[in-house]
């Protein structure tokens, strides 16, 4: 029993010993990452483990022959478990990260959905209260005038429009959001969807005083889906046309990179701010800060990021850039 206690306190003060040093250096590790703590916590274990047992040995509990083994033991276990270590902090890490990342992706699309309520609220109760009192006057006898009626005519069938694209796009963001989108993909020029898709937008361009320009190349032919492709790129005419001022342009261009097909929408709307520029595709993102946006009552705040969620469902890529007088649009889509 006089052994017994001896070497308890013997392995006892040789633990300590390793022990209080390390909980110092955990200490002052635990600003650092995951990993070193995580090694630096086996490490100490395995040293209070030896110093525990070169304590009982010197006190020659042990013999030379028992040493050695438990030394080689202690050694191989302490390997492994210092590199189980440095893989396990390694994947905590990266799990704490993609954690941290996901709360925070989660409050930004909350923060998103929020503004989107709000947005859509205002565009919708605006033309509204519009439409009823238009619609009112029209059934009161207010107006009788025939000029005056039919621009009352004229604007309820102005505002049932823009309504009618707002619910369009609403629809299109929640298939996009709910992973109902279903594309029927086949091989499609490029160029017939950016020449039709000019075609469209050149009467709203001409109206605002805008030239429109559609470069003359060889467009590639791409792999994707037609009637999704068309609205990306009327979404980007007509973001480009609402923010250019009057004899401003917007240019089109296109062309063939190492993965498939690409182009760009270019405008004049004076730039976007450096801090701006990774929202702009976010749901109801509506900086304009550095833009000048013409009076037509805007957007919902969708198109943009409508272009997104069509282009990543085509497994392509979209990124805005600050370019010469406006922005450049830049659309990679796969062969």
């Amino acid at each position: 029993m006089t052994d017994i206690a001896a070497m308890l306190l013997l392995a006892l003060a040789g633990a300590l010993l390793a022990a209080l040093p390390g909980v110092i250096a955990l200490r002052v590790l635990r600003q650092r990452s995951i990993t070193v703590n995580i090694v630096a916590l086996l490490a100490i274990t395995i040293l209070a483990m030896l110093a525990a047992v070169v304590a009982v040995a010197m006190e020659m509990f042990l013999s030379r022959h028992d040493l050695n083994v438990l030394l080689i033991v202690l050694g191989i276990g302490g390997t492994v478990s210092l590199a189980v270590g440095v893989w396990l902090g390694h994947r905590l890490g990266a799990e704490a990260v993609w954690a941290a990342e996901a709360r925070a992706r989660e409050r930004r699309l909350e923060a998103s959905r929020r503004e989107l309520i709000a947005w859509v609220s205002h565009d919708l109760r605006t033309p509204l209260a519009g439409m009823r009192a238009m619609a009112e006057a029209l059934e009161d006898g207010v107006v009788g005038e025939p000029e005056t009626v039919a621009e009352y005519h004229r604007r309820i069938r102005t505002e049932t429009d823009r309504m009618s694209r707002l619910v369009d796009d609403l629809f299109e963001l929640s298939r996009i959001n709910a992973g109902a989108l279903k594309l029927s993909l086949a091989a499609v020029s490029l160029g017939d969807i950016v020449s039709d898709a000019v075609a469209s937008a050149a009467p709203v361009a001409a109206a605002s005083g805008v030239r429109l320009v559609a470069d003359e190349t060889a467009w590639p032919t791409i792999k994707g889906s037609e009637p999704e492709l068309s609205r990306v790129v009327a979404n980007l005419l007509r973001n480009a046309i609402r923010h250019t001022p009057s004899d401003g342009t917007v240019l089109v261009t296109g062309g063939r990179d190492a993965d498939g097909g690409w182009f760009a929408v270019s405008d004049a709307c004076g730039g976007i701010p450096e801090p701006d520029l990774p929202r702009v595709f976010d749901v109801a993102f509506r900086g304009q800060s550095a833009r000048t946006p013409k009076s037509d009552g805007g957007g919902g705040g969708l198109g943009l990021a409508i272009v997104r969620g069509l282009v990543e469902a085509h497994r392509g890529r979209v990124a805005v850039t600050n370019a010469g007088p406006g922005c450049r649009f830049e659309v990679h889509l796969p062969a």
